[in-house]
């Protein structure tokens, strides 16, 4: 009963390393793609301008203009975040996924997939929103923010309260479903179907998890947005009324885009959202296949050194 208790919560573990480890290598894209979706919002003064013309640019002004260093703008607080979200949604999606097959007995329902994915995704990015929300912010202001991660925190508790912290979880909770329910069902089916091929090595992880990306790039991209620009907004709780610029939650946020902006706005920062899932993605499951392989030598090492003891 210990190793089997011991067992299940290693993909926690691997799941929150591997996120860490791909999310230190894309940051910067993150940056960027949160820039370009905070600005042109015509609902919004603040944002109104369109100060970047696309994801090449994004990187080049805020290199020059703010340094380098401003890409790395709340990467203490994107740390956190994968350490809770990363750990629980990918834990939680594969300790359902192995309950799930054991009760059916299958390996082969894809809508098992889909629904142990999406409600993994759900309840650990909802769980992880306040280091989103600080994320977000910190992204936004760059350099011009001396705020620390904690100060940060206290900040947005302070002017907004409780609430604040959980700003945009509809969207957000809604994003990371669709990501999940999309990104690890194809990348399990991907990997399945390549290992005839090129066996379980990092040749299959690295296609598989670089078509899961495009599918999951494709459908989350618009709530992203919203989610975005839902976080940005500061609504201070003492004020009394609603500032004009500010978004009554994710619908009208989603018609306001959709009405002053047009479609395509629903897909501002596609671009970085995609060249960031792939290599995110990439790193990702490599890492996590290099760790679930790694465990697995050593079991065997530490079976055959007990089994030569005997």
């Amino acid at each position: 009963m210990g190793a089997s208790q011991r067992t299940d919560w290693k993909p926690f573990i691997y799941g929150g390393l591997a996120s860490i480890v791909a999310e230190l290598g894309t940051f910067p894209l993150d940056t960027t793609k949160t820039r370009l979706q905070v600005q042109g919002q015509k609902f919004d003064q603040r944002y109104s301008s369109l100060k970047y013309s696309g994801m090449t640019d994004a990187l080049l002004q805020i290199s020059q203009q703010e340094g380098v260093k401003a890409l790395y703008s709340g990467i203490s607080s994107a740390i956190l975040r994968q350490a809770t979200y990363g750990t629980i949604k990918f834990g939680t999606y594969y300790s359902l996924k192995n309950a799930a097959m054991d009760r059916w007995e299958t390996d082969d329902l894809v809508v098992i997939n889909v629904v142990c994915a999406a409600v993994a995704g759900a309840v650990s990015s909802a769980i992880a929103n306040p280091t989103d929300v600080v994320k977000v912010r910190m992204q936004v202001t760059g350099s011009n923010s001396n705020l620390s991660l904690f100060g940060c925190f206290q900040d947005v508790y302070q002017h907004e309260g409780i609430r604040g912290l959980w700003r945009g979880v509809g969207p957000t909770a809604q994003r990371a479903a669709i990501i999940a329910a999309v990104e690890l069902p194809i990348y399990d089916y991907s990997k399945k179907k390549l290992t005839s091929v090129l066996g379980d090595s990092v040749s299959n992880h690295f296609v598989s998890s670089f078509v899961a990306s495009m599918g999951s790039a494709v459908a989350s991209t618009p709530i992203d947005v919203v989610r975005t620009r839902l976080m940005n907004q500061r609504r201070i709780h003492t004020a009394g009324v609603l500032p004009p610029h500010f978004y009554s939650g994710s619908i009208d946020c989603f018609v306001q885009t959709f009405k002053n902006e047009g479609f395509l706005a629903l897909y501002k920062g596609f671009v970085p959202t995609w060249f960031r899932m792939g290599p995110w993605n990439i790193i990702f499951f490599i890492t996590y296949e290099q760790l679930k392989q790694w465990d697995r030598s050593h079991l065997s090492l530490k079976k055959m050194f007990d089994q030569s003891d005997e």
